[in-house]
């Protein structure tokens, strides 16, 4: 029996390790076509399919649910879908933009969203967003109550006419935050001002796509050389050799480059003043050995 087990074992080893050569040899040849002009074979897309939607079940909060039929929420909540959704996902008598009509898989019609998610998976999916789909996370752009009137808007969008829709939207405007950010030309911060958190930091970094432009270490993708690499930045004596490296110009910096050196090509990506300090954290934790 135990000879047995043995030979079973071995074999499922092999069979494992042969589909792992196999797999490795499909990426190696490229013969994976990954070209967006070409949908997904079949089995791929309901595996990813699967997946995405088990993720998401196994991280959605239901307790968390506030009341999706006030009507005033409803209405905020067509505003933030017209700014921020309607160009991808369409709307009743409305068109998704050019950008959705080249995306590979393609962007959903969040109708049918209302219809088959619970409210908690779909505020999950619009806050932290979906890896390889297209899908952004809006956690950076949007508050917690902001997306919970998007996901009323969603759920009521179910029979909505699109004159219906277009009488939602016609006049209104999301309101605005009120947050600090150095695009309006640098807020000014206290000199006992909280500091940031590092691990925050570092997935602010990733969201406000730092790593497109530099080294960063601990983010996954981070080659680029656009910009400086930011190894060793917490030990660096200055920020782009025109200001000394102190945790509040470093948060000043990242909200806007330009007021400390106008031929910077980083732009100001208005980040609130909370994620400023975060990243500015994590920078702080960058030294050689990374």
């Amino acid at each position: 029996m135990t000879i047995r087990l043995r030979t079973l074992a071995m074999a499922a080893l092999l069979l494992l390790g042969l589909g792992g050569a196999g797999a490795g040899l499909v990426v190696w040849l490229g013969l994976y076509d990954i070209s967006a002009t070409d949908q997904h074979t079949a089995p791929v897309y309901h595996v990813l399919d699967y997946a995405m939607r088990r993720s998401v079940m196994a991280r959605a909060d239901e307790d968390a649910v506030p009341n999706l039929r006030d009507a005033q929420r409803v209405r905020r909540g067509a505003a933030h879908y017209r700014e921020h959704c309607v160009q991808c996902h369409g709307a009743p008598g409305v068109a998704p933009g050019a950008l959705a009509l080249g995306m590979t898989p393609a962007p959903a019609n969040l109708v049918a969203t209302a219809r088959t998610w619970k409210p908690a998976e779909t505020f999950w999916v619009v806050k932290h967003g979906v890896k390889m789909s297209g899908m952004p996370a809006w956690q950076y752009r949007m508050t917690d109550d902001e997306i919970w009137d998007t996901v009323a808007f969603v759920e009521a969008s179910v029979g909505m006419t699109p004159r219906e829709y277009a009488a939602m939207t016609q006049d209104a405007a999301p309101p605005r935050h009120q947050r600090e950010q150095g695009a309006g030309g640098g807020a000014t911060l206290a000199s006992a001002a909280p500091r940031g958190d590092p691990d925050a930091g570092r997935r602010a970094a990733h969201h406000y796509l730092c790593a497109t432009c530099h080294v960063i270490p601990g983010i996954v993708g981070a080659n680029r050389h656009v910009g400086p690499p930011l190894t060793g930045m917490g030990t660096r004596r200055s920020i782009g050799g025109v200001v000394p490296n102190t945790p509040d110009n470093m948060v000043r910096w990242l909200q806007n480059p330009q007021q400390f050196d106008p031929l910077s090509a980083m732009p100001a990506l208005g980040l609130a003043e909370r994620d400023a300090r975060d990243i500015a954290a994590f920078l702080a934790t960058l030294d050689e050995v990374h």
